[in-house]
């Protein structure tokens, strides 16, 4: 399955008050194809806005530039008065990895995109945090301190010169701060009292930054200091987490509010059961907690299935199980429904349209294939009839999981639905991939061919047109048959009382594999290519063979129990 890298771009503009001129920066962000806006957030106090978008790299990048040159263009920072520190139009531009990609990669996005920012504007640029290039540059407040007012005499000092852009004062446009960062979370957790000294406490459990050692222990203690007069702290339970209490007027209770700063080092569970552990040393209940914007998918499934193993329960279900487990659990839902489309990252972004034939329904599907239309076809079929197999042995794996009785087994035949759910999902995305392979031919053979460069064209585009409706069916191969060995094991080691769905799996993975097959077969015999058919039948002759007699032998298995 094409696996998607996304990153998320959190620009701060210098200006807070005149919506026209933040309006003309993201439109030019939503004019880049691939990317999502998904917030703009204005402060009049601060006189500063900060937009949220999200995609995958390149047109990020894209965007991100865009928007620096326009703010560059109609943010005159020589006028600009606010509350919050800044030194440039677009004051600091971190790159966030929300999916699929390492910060070192995300990194890279962000030195490329001061590069190119700093050869073609006339902008000082300093990377930070991750993308920093120097350690005393890792830290945003000490790239920013001086602010704009003290460019000038930071630009003349050698040991300030920009990463990238001349070492000279742009009275309009400042200088700009272009880094990669972790996520930040933005989390409350509700407890059942109006306290905020109470909440206070609890915060103070949670965060890095812990509570201030104080003579005899007590509150009213002097604070204690180390040599050198520095205050000495009891660190906190949860690294990279920031946390105070506060009363909301609005629900009438107390909440911890917390960013994770740092989600490798403090998941969204961990800080949840933690101020849960602290609560109760004091009597204090957690009732539930809320997500303050957008959150991550990983995020989400991390936590659904740290509370399903905690439970002892197979984490081979659904996602979207797996992310009610989640909503429940923390208490996501107690303050406001918890919508998954509108606050998980990646199903904001997701488009139904580039995956029309799972998202329809069976009988949609059904009567899709029953029209017409030549796709979907076999290959979809194939897919799809692969992906049920799957499905069947996936449901055995977990019904075995949960049997009275069973409850040592639980996390292996666990892991065997997680291996399950991996095959099925892949399998549904050939289910379009293979409907596409096939629009692509069509698209192929429609174009022009007046000319003998046309021509040329065509046929070239016919040719890669034609191996990707070999490659993907072979895929369908390829992937059902990895579903005998987990079916095999179901029939011999699973529930007995539904030894007949493994053997009915097995039934479909063998048809999906026969059914692929068939396509792999007659697309075949439309390319000139023989060196490359001879090659990738010989393949697929060789994993039918294995498929027919890897089902024989798991209905054999069947029968014998039955």
């Amino acid at each position: 399955m094409a696996v998607k890298q996304l990153i998320e771009c959190v620009p701060n503009f210098s200006e807070g008050r005149d919506m026209s001129i933040i309006k003309q920066i993201t439109d030019e962000i939503e004019k880049i194809e691939g990317v999502k806006l998904l917030d703009v957030d204005p402060g009049k106090a601060t006189n500063r806005t900060v937009v949220t978008f999200v995609g995958e790299p390149e047109p990020v990048i894209e965007a991100a530039f865009m928007a620096i040159k326009k703010a560059s263009e109609i943010i005159d920072m020589s006028k600009h008065k606010g509350e919050h520190p800044r030194m440039g139009a677009t004051d600091v531009c971190p790159l966030i990895p929300i999916a699929n990609i390492t910060m070192e990669e995300t990194a890279a996005y962000a030195v490329a995109l001061a590069k190119r920012a700093g050869s073609e504007l006339d902008i000082p640029f300093y990377l930070y945090e991750a993308a920093a290039t120097k350690p005393i540059r890792k830290n945003l407040a000490t790239v920013r301190a001086g602010e704009y007012e003290g460019l000038t005499q930071k630009l003349a000092d050698p040991k300030w010169k920009p990463d990238y852009g001349p070492a000279k004062f742009n009275p309009r446009a400042g200088a700009t701060a272009i880094g990669a960062r972790d996520f930040l979370i933005a989390y409350n957790v509700n407890l059942n009292t109006t306290s905020v000294r109470r909440a206070n406490s609890i915060a103070f459990d949670i965060r890095e930054n812990g509570r201030l050692k104080r003579e005899g222990g007590k509150i009213t203690g002097k604070v204690l200091k180390d040599k050198k007069g520095n205050p000495l702290r009891t660190k906190g339970k949860c690294k990279a987490v920031k946390a105070i209490g506060w009363y909301i007027e609005e629900y009438g209770v107390a909440q911890i509010s917390m960013n994770l700063t740092n989600i490798k080092l403090t998941s969204l569970h961990k800080a949840f059961e933690e101020t849960c552990k602290s609560a109760d040393k004091r009597g204090i209940r957690v009732t539930g907690s809320e997500i303050v914007g957008l959150v991550p998918l990983k995020v989400m499934l991390d936590a659904g299935n740290y509370f399903l193993k905690k439970q002892e329960r197979s984490t081979g279900i659904s996602e979207r199980e797996i992310i009610h487990i989640a909503v429940k659990s923390l208490g996501l839902d107690e303050l406001g429904p918890f919508d998954p489309e509108k606050k998980i990252i990646e199903y904001v972004l997701k488009s139904d349209n580039k995956r029309p034939l799972v998202a329809q329904t069976l009988r949609q599907f059904a009567d899709e294939t029953a029209s017409e239309s030549p796709a979907p076809g076999g290959g979809s079929i194939a897919a799809y009839v692969g992906a049920l197999g799957v499905s069947l042995g996936t449901m055995v794996a977990n019904l075995s999981s949960h049997k009275r009785g069973w409850d040592s087994k639980w996390e292996t035949y666990s892991n065997v639905a997680d291996e399950g759910q991996d095959l099925k999902e892949e399998l549904l995305y050939l289910v379009d991939e293979d409907t596409a392979a096939f629009n692509q031919i069509i698209t192929a053979f429609r174009m022009a061919k007046n000319t003998d460069t046309e021509k040329a064209d065509r046929k070239a585009a016919i040719i890669a047109a034609t191996k990707n409706a070999i490659d993907i069916p072979f895929k369908v191969m390829t992937t059902s048959s990895k579903c005998f060995p987990l079916l095999k094991n179901m029939a011999k080691n699973g529930n007995p009382n539904s030894v007949s769905d493994a053997g009915v799996g097995a039934l479909c993975a063998k048809t999906a594999v026969h059914g692929a097959y068939l396509n792999v077969l007659i697309n075949c015999k439309d390319l000139e290519d023989q060196k490359y058919v001879d090659k990738t039948l010989a393949k697929a002759k060789t994993i039918l063979n294995k498929a027919i007699a890897s089902e024989k032998e798991i209905l054999k298995i069947v029968a014998s129990k039955i």
